[in-house]
Formats: structure tokens, C-alpha cells, sequence
């Protein structure tokens, strides 16, 4: 299962005297996590390297640091933690002890890990919207059992003689609300699939 922060975190360490600061947050598309990285890169720190990973998109930058030493350990760090949708910046202020390439990929791929560890997170579940209707007089019923199956309501139209939603339910709870939308309407509801995707569990 792949799992997403539920917000903003940051971890520092020190190694060899050197500072690094590793900072952690939920992205949806490569534009925010680059605005990420652009507001919280420290000009003046000896190197920013950073990595974000959303689904099969990715990109990880060493910033002047030996070729692979830096960005592909923070990337690495991210599916070592079963991360997506997530940006990590890490931060390095040189103490004057190098580190050598072994030690760079162990510090660079040890904060970004220990970081998203520590961070809160949440597990990203995948989900079936489904379109449904039903009359005025059992839609009560029906909106009472939204949160028993974990429904969460996209959109929903009153109409002429009842009412219509489109609903995104976790896939283990498609059938079985299914069932029970055709029990509450004694069979006189409409129901249909609609698109699969993909979202933080509530």
C-alpha cells in the first residue's frame, strides 16, 4: 500500500559535521512540487538536492553533489517508505569533513528516509465513483448509510421527484453498498459505475 503526508515535515540531522535538513510534503503535479522546492531551497546552504515521485512521474536533482550521491537516494528513500505523491528537499550546509561517495549516499538517503518515517501519512486508497438516484421518499435512508460505507459525495442534484449523486466509495465497499442501495430502494434505484480512481483515505 502507498501512502501519502498528510502535511508539511521536516527532520535534521547532523553527520560529520555537516547540517542537513530534510523537508517533506504532500505534491499533486510536478508544478507544485517544483513551487515547493523554489520557495524552500536555501540559497546560501552548501547544496539542495531534492526528489518528488507522483505515481510513475519523477525527477530527483543532485545540485552539485557527485552524480548520484544525492537526488537518487532521496528518490530511493521515497519508495523505500511506500511514498507517492510526495516532494523531499534536503538541505546541506558543508561542516568541512567530507563525506566521501559512500557516505553521501548513506547521509542524503538516511534523512529523506528518517524524515518520511517520522512524517504523518495516510494511506492513499483507490476508489470506484458511482452515479445514483432514487426518490425523494427513500433518499433519507440511503443518505444515512453514506458514512457506513464510506461514500464520499462528489456532487448531488435534487430533481423533479428525487434525488441523484455521484459517490466515491473505497472498491471493498462498492458491492457490498450496492446491495444495499437495491435493499432501501426495493429495487427501484438506479445505479451505475462511473470512473476508478484514487485518494487519501478519510
Amino acid at each position: 500500500m502507498l501512502y501519502q503526508l498528510d502535511g508539511f515535515y521536516q527532520h535534521e540531522e547532523d553527520i560529520k559535521k555537516s547540517r542537513f535538513l530534510a523537508l517533506a510534503a504532500p505534491v499533486q503535479q510536478a508544478e507544485e512540487a517544483m513551487a515547493f522546492l523554489q520557495a524552500h531551497s536555501v540559497p546560501e546552504a552548501t547544496h539542495n538536492c531534492w526528489a518528488y515521485k507522483m505515481g510513475e512521474e519523477y525527477r530527483f536533482n543532485d545540485d552539485g553533489e557527485p552524480g548520484g550521491t544525492a537526488g537518487r537516494p532521496i528518490l530511493q528513500a521515497i519508495e523505500g517508505q511506500d511514498c507517492d505523491r510526495v516532494v523531499v528537499l534536503v538541505i546541506r550546509w558543508f561542516g568541512g569533513v567530507k563525506l566521501g561517495t559512500g557516505g553521501l549516499i548513506r547521509a542524503y538517503g538516511g534523512v529523506a528516509a528518517s524524515c518520511l518515517r517520522l512524517a504523518p501519512k495516510s494511506p492513499i486508497v483507490a476508489l470506484q465513483t458511482v452515479q445514483c438516484s432514487c426518490e425523494y421518499s427513500d433518499s433519507d435512508l440511503v443518505r444515512s448509510r453514506f458514512a457506513q460505507f464510506q461514500a464520499q459525495v462528489v456532487s448531488e442534484v435534487f430533481g423533479a421527484t428525487g434525488v441523484e449523486w455521484v459517490l466515491a466509495l473505497p472498491l471493498d465497499q462498492v458491492e457490498p453498498f450496492a446491495m444495499g442501495f437495491s435493499n432501501w430502494t426495493r429495487g427501484q434505484g438506479f445505479w451505475s459505475k462511473l470512473a476508478q480512481t484514487d485518494s487519501q483515505s478519510l
